[in-house]
């Protein structure tokens, strides 16, 4: 992969979808899961081998729902342990399998950049309309019987058809990155950092102290804050698919590649995004854009370099005039 000089120095967030833990077919054992990250990370070390500085973060979907089968299935024996809990072991194991797999592949290049994994917290609001109407589902489907079991721990469940009952959560809004002044630090020491694993662990303020709290925050909206956080010049989403689709499911379905924020936010309004699946990584990219950063780009794993450089995918860029003077700015700041 030969990406243009331009890209040299650049700082790339790059937000790896569920894809790059998981095997096609969607197998999550500890050997399914080494192998994908292990192929992911040959894209990740490639990007390195360019020039650009780069970020990780990544999903933890499968794993936290293993988790949350291990506890509904022993309850009866341990007590369950809470989601912002195994949000945290989820980082702790992804972020080792990364760590392993790209100091690996960045050796295989020649290439000496150490890497950093950074548990990372992420700051929501406890008052958050979210913590009412809980909506996201997690983990397994159960019958009624257990559900009941478990709603009189606390726990929310909804029924979801002929497959039975789901535990929900919340999902609230990104205000914060506790953790984002480390990254920066590491980046600007030369690491390639894992961070924000699975939107980081929720965490809200109280009399001065934070605390976790159950909640799933969206990782691709926790990405973009992020990004604005340690000054990435480029948010790569990387999913399994290589462009963003309108009209999808249709005869007239079309892919969508270099595009403006004002279009894509026209389509957005038109309900083109499924709130489950391409919304909230469209409401990504265009929140990083207007937080400053100059490029979002959708693609698949395998065309992350081509996404970074703008040459492939979905990608959305700020207008010129913008972009021009946040390099001037970006040169002189101090750090980078």
């Amino acid at each position: 992969m030969n990406l243009p000089p331009t890209l040299n120095g650049e700082r790339v967030l790059v937000a790896l979808g569920g894809n790059a833990m998981t095997s096609p077919d969607g197998s999550a054992t500890p050997e399914a899961q080494r192998h994908a990250i292990e192929g992911a990370m040959k894209r990740v070390a490639d990007l390195v081998a360019a020039g650009a500085r780069v970020a990780l973060t990544h999903g933890n979907g499968p794993q936290v729902g293993n988790l949350l089968i291990k506890n509904q299935l022993a309850a009866h024996v341990v007590p369950p342990v809470p989601l912002d809990w195994c949000g945290a072991q989820t980082q702790g194991t992804i972020g080792m399998l990364i760590l392993n797999a790209l100091e690996g592949a960045l050796a295989a290049r020649g290439l000496a950049s150490p890497v950093a994994v950074v548990v990372t917290r992420t700051l929501v609001d406890g008052a958050d309309p979210a913590f009412g109407a809980p909506t996201k589902p997690v983990g397994r489907y159960f019958p009624a019987a257990d559900a009941r079991r478990f709603i009189a721990m606390g726990q929310s469940w909804a029924q979801a058809g002929e497959r039975g009952w789901r535990r929900v959560v919340a999902s609230p809004e990104p205000l914060e990155i506790i953790d984002a002044p480390a990254v920066d630090a590491l980046m600007s020491a030369g690491y390639v950092v894992v961070s924000a694993g699975g939107g980081g662990i929720p965490v809200v303020r109280e009399n001065g102290a934070l605390r976790g709290i159950e909640a799933v925050i969206d990782k691709d909206l926790v990405a973009a804050l992020l990004g604005r956080h340690i000054g990435a010049d480029i948010l790569v989403i990387a999913t399994d698919v290589d462009h963003v689709m309108i009209e999808y499911g249709t005869p007239r379905a079309r892919p969508i590649g270099r595009t403006t924020p004002e279009r894509l936010r026209r389509l957005a309004a038109d309900g083109e995004f499924a709130s489950g699946s391409m919304g909230p990584k469209v409401d990504a990219a265009l929140r990083f854009i207007a937080g400053g950063g100059d490029r979002a780009a959708i693609s698949s794993l395998d065309l992350i370099g081509e996404a970074a450089a703008g040459t492939a995918g979905t990608v959305v860029e700020r207008e010129a005039t913008g972009r021009d003077q946040r390099s001037s700015d970006k040169n002189t700041k101090p750090g980078r």
